[in-house]
């Protein structure tokens, strides 16, 4: 690995993490009410919101009342995005003048979107109007984030409240994330994009001669508004086809490192945050420290595995790295961490094709999202993930040394249980049973662009993502057809709520709970022996499910590669 490759990757860990400790103070203020400097700016618009829409900031929800509140939310965003693609054609701000979005293509976008998944079965300039991308995409770019850090809320406010059902107010919570958080945050890089070169106009595309003679159009659009929410939002989805691999979405060196920082910004600050609301700022360190020990471990088999070079492309007699699929501007290196980056954080965006690295990078990056997204994770869904493994770990700990189980002052007994193990267990299950009727039939197979043990990784890969609510791809799949439109969908509707609700139904049973006072037979959960276990569920949970479809997919197609094969 190239030396510059190298501090590139540290300078944007270290910095990271310097801006996410203060971030995460500061949203931590946001979220219980504190005045902030932004309070004198923003309360008055935030009243203003709740005047308009009859929402008293005052009233608390118990967990039916939250989660129906996020349900309905989420199926009326789902219908709104799908009929607005429907009728893109009828409406303004298209000088391209693209007709409807097909049915089972807007479905799928729509509830891509909704989930926070921002999967692209699609080519965004082919396909969406001005208007699509910025009333519709780019919304929900902001509400899905929110909608995701108000689940993680009301599960830390589960932990933290004692005695009752109160967990606080879903539009509250969802209209400061947005205002508060993600708004500002997103003008900023914004206009940094747009002092690099990122394109924001309404003008149409531009039709411009080649130096061959032959002309070409460069399509344009309001682009960098968008970017700037789908890097910090955990999002992902791409202004254009190629995503953050494309010259008007990421230019330089300068737009690639502040949108790689952007996809870990607010994950990594959302879990000081959680040390800062439960009042343990070493218990959020802690599960830092899980977090940031898997993530290195990932990126650095990722990085050597790229920096080795394809053995059938060696006997050509070239040794430069893994090249193929990602730009010479950006190189092997920043690419890699984006790719590892981009996987552990459910944001899905890329700048190189995943589908074109080693197949060991491709496992990295697979693993990543089978577990669950937790580590760092989507935005407020990733750290309620890892608490569902800190649950499992404090039960497997208890076990150990025949005590009940307990967190942060509240007993785990097998109501609890049973409601953490449901986001482990039905994620998992689902990707499994997906990917295999999807190389059981015709209309699955018939996707495939590369046989045996590769396209059975690019299968893989499609349901990893879109169950993890990433929206990645390995984009040799020709996923644009209705079978993998409407399985995609399913399998983002389960990855999404099969985490969300059963993380507010977690936590209406723990704010019912009194609080356990600390003894010394509590099972400390600060050191490095809880770091170790926790860190040790979260890969034999992953690795042991997905262990022979690993095998099948990316473990023979490294076998093939070495040999000199393509295929078997």
């Amino acid at each position: 690995m190239a030396t510059e490759d190298l501090i590139f990757i540290l300078v944007l860990l270290m910095v990271t993490v310097i801006l996410a400790v203060p971030i995460g103070k500061y949203m931590s203020k946001v979220f219980t009410g504190q005045k902030t400097f932004m309070t004198p700016f923003l309360q008055p618009v935030e009243r203003f919101i709740y005047r308009l829409v009859g929402v008293d900031e005052t009233e608390e929800m118990n967990w039916k009342r939250y989660a129906y509140s996020l349900i309905v939310f989420n199926i009326i965003a789902i219908l709104f995005l799908f009929t607005l693609q429907l009728l893109q054609g009828y409406l303004p701000l298209n000088p391209e003048g693209f007709p409807g979005v097909r049915w089972d293509t807007a479905l799928n976008t729509a509830i891509s979107f909704v989930t926070n998944t921002n999967w692209q079965s699609y080519a965004g300039e082919t396909t969406m109007s001005y208007l699509t991308q910025m009333m519709g995409l780019a919304v929900q770019n902001f509400v899905s984030a929110a909608v995701g850090i108000a689940a993680v809320l009301v599960l830390i406010r589960g932990f933290i409240r004692k005695n009752t059902e109160n967990l606080g107010n879903f539009w509250v919570d969802m209209t400061r994330s947005v205002l508060y958080i993600l708004l500002p945050l997103s003008v900023i890089l914004a206009l940094l994009l747009v002092s690099q070169g990122v394109v924001q106009t309404f003008d149409p595309y531009t039709t411009v001669q080649t130096l061959e003679g032959a002309n070409q159009t460069i399509p344009l659009g309001p682009a960098a508004s968008q970017i700037a929410i789908k890097m910090l939002g955990s999002n992902g989805g791409g202004f254009f086809n190629v995503n953050s691999a494309h010259p008007f979405e990421n230019p330089n060196g300068i737009t690639n490192f502040f949108e790689s920082l952007a996809i870990l910004l607010l994950p990594m600050s959302l879990v000081f945050a959680f040390g800062y609301l439960v009042r343990n700022f070493k218990q959020g360190l802690a599960i830092f420290a899980v977090m940031m020990i898997l993530f290195v471990a990932g990126l650095g088999v990722a990085l050597w595995s790229e920096d080795q070079t394809n053995p059938i492309i060696e006997k050509m007699g070239v040794s430069s790295g893994n090249l193929e699929g990602k730009e010479v501007r950006l190189g092997v290196g920043e690419s890699t961490a984006w790719g590892a980056a981009t996987t552990i954080v459910s944001n899905g965006g890329v700048n190189m094709m995943h589908d074109s690295a080693m197949p060991l990078t491709g496992l990295v990056f697979m693993f990543n999202m089978a577990t669950g997204e937790v580590i760092f994770g989507g935005l407020g869904v990733g750290l309620a993930g890892m608490l569902f493994y800190v649950i499992l770990t404090m039960f497997i700990a208890g076990l150990m040394i025949g005590r009940t189980p307990e967190f942060l002052g509240k007993k785990l007994g097998p109501p609890e249980m049973t409601l953490a193990v449901i986001p482990l267990v039905v994620p998992q299950a689902a990707i499994l049973i997906l990917a295999a009727i999807a190389i059981s039939v015709p209309d699955g197979l018939a996707g495939l662009n590369n046989p045996s043990a590769h396209g059975m990784s690019e299968i893989l890969y499609a349901y990893f993502s879109t169950i993890g609510n990433n929206g990645s791809a390995f984009a040799g799949l020709s996923a644009n057809t209705v079978f993998y439109n409407l399985t995609g969908g399913l399998a983002m509707l389960i990855g999404r709520f099969a985490t969300i609700i059963p993380a507010i139904a977690l936590a209406g049973l723990l704010a019912k709970k009194g609080k356990v006072p600390t003894s010394a037979a509590t099972f400390p959960t600060t050191g490095p022996l809880f770091i170790i276990l926790v860190a040790g569920v979260v890969i034999l949970l992953g690795a042991l499910t997905f262990f022979s479809v690993f095998a099948l997919g990316p473990g023979l197609d490294h076998l093939f590669m070495q040999g000199g094969n393509i295929t078997s």
